[in-house]
């Protein structure tokens, strides 16, 4: 628990709390709207929170530049129905854009479906202004798409997890809100078509907005949940993956884009692949994805949710790894996720209240872990590190390059004041 809570409305604020905190040796845990799951903002040694959700001003939209400026606080789907009166978007979308701050998804370089074409935040920033654990603000970047003046210091701050330095402004790198957009859903035998299939979409010219991927275990889950709520479902039983794609783009480019995707997405152990014409037809094939997620809840009051890479071409050796995993544990695990980064998301399921699962379940997530390190991954690619992996950071990053880090977080943060115990092992 913290001793205290600060809500700041100006940097000034946030300058002067960190100073008194430095002064009293007490820790600070930067937080927006607390919806990372990786216990990123627990303040495990006590200290001072410091909520953002009053700095949370567009400070200024400048289409011309592409660009807007903002206080960490806003929220990024705030910041998106403001930008759409523009014609532009700012890339990142995850689930939680309608809560998450802006803030928090550069703390945590957070991504979404359509990083695959767009990127992640470290993408998609300009220009960073912080406050250091000393106290000072130092800024970072510029609001210019080119720069090669001294370190690139704003791409390092993101994705430190308020470890550096707080974010209290932002210059985010945005992009025109395409005209139109249109979904493919693919159906193949087993994961390893599916994986063929993405392998050849990403070696083609045409790249989609959005590339997701749900292995067997999804869709007999999803399966079961549209036929309870609907009364039917259109995914046939003897499907083993599938894969949902989007294309972006205006009405005279998006046909060939969807025939380049459709004819990449095809070939061998592809069982059908379905065309949305319009948004309804759209929404009708999301159907599978949006049934997942209480379908999930179905099968335990609790899930371990962690979002490793592989190369795509291990993705089956992924899937199969982690089914595997789940038998040895005799724990549900399912697996979706971004398929075009070879980005999974695994979700194990159990019961907290239960000793024996929760212990089977902290093993089988630490064998995730192995395996996709095995594989050549890394353990996460958009939900960051925190307190849940910070453990299995030596397993990922060898001692050297970790040292390097530490020596970073020295230099930002001298009496190691900033989110203490998290991102890096002890």
């Amino acid at each position: 628990m913290p001793d205290a809570v600060a809500l700041p409305r100006d940097r000034t604020q946030v300058q002067a709390l960190v100073r008194a905190c430095r002064a009293h040796h007490v820790p600070v845990i930067a937080r927006g709207r607390g919806t990372n799951t990786t216990a990123a903002t627990v303040p495990i040694l006590g200290g001072v929170v410091v909520s953002f959700e009053r700095m949370r001003e567009i400070v200024e939209i400048r289409p011309g530049d592409r660009c807007a400026v903002v206080e960490p606080g806003v929220l990024n789907g705030d910041l998106q129905r403001a930008l759409k009166a523009h014609g532009l978007f700012w890339p990142p979308d995850p689930t939680s854009a309608d809560f998450s701050t802006v803030g928090g998804n550069l703390a945590c370089n957070a991504g979404g479906p359509r990083a695959v074409k767009y990127g992640a935040s470290r993408d998609n920033v300009l220009a960073l202004t912080a406050v250091t654990g000393t106290g000072e603000l130092i800024r970072c970047g510029s609001a210019t798409t080119k720069g090669a003046t001294g370190y690139d210091l704003q791409r390092l701050l993101v994705g430190s997890e308020g470890t550096l330095a707080l974010i209290v402004e932002a210059t985010l790198r945005l992009a025109p809100l395409p005209a139109e957009r249109r979904a493919l859903r693919a159906l193949y035998r087993d994961v390893d078509a599916a994986a063929a299939a993405v392998a050849r979409l990403m070696a083609q010219p045409t790249t989609p907005s959005m590339l997701e991927f749900m292995d067997a275990t999804a869709l007999r889950l999803a399966r079961a949940q549209m036929r309870m709520s609907t009364g039917a479902s259109d995914l046939p039983e003897h499907a083993g993956a599938l894969l949902m794609l989007e294309a972006d783009g205006d009405a005279h480019t998006l046909p060939a884009a969807l025939e380049a995707l459709r004819a990449a997405a095809g070939g061998d152990g592809c069982l059908a692949i379905d065309l949305a014409a319009d948004d309804a037809a759209r929404e009708r094939l999301w159907a599978a994805r949006k049934a997942l997620s209480p379908a999930l809840r179905s099968l335990a009051p609790g899930k371990i949710n962690e979002d490793v890479v592989v190369p795509v071409s291990r993705i089956p050796a992924l899937v199969a790894g982690v089914q595997a995993l789940a038998r040895e544990h005799a724990l549900p695990i399912v697996c979706f996720g971004h398929a075009g980064n070879g980005n999974l998301h695994v979700n194990l399921m159990y019961d907290p209240a239960d000793p024996a699962q929760s212990a089977r379940a902290h093993r089988a997530m630490a064998g995730v872990f192995a395996l996709t390190l095995s594989l050549g991954g890394t353990l996460s690619g958009e939900h960051g590190i925190g307190l849940a992996k910070r453990d299995f950071m030596p397993q990922a990053i060898d001692a050297p390059t970790l040292a390097v880090m530490r020596a970073v977080k020295a230099a930002f943060d001298p009496d190691g004041i900033l989110n203490p115990g998290k991102l890096l092992p002890p």
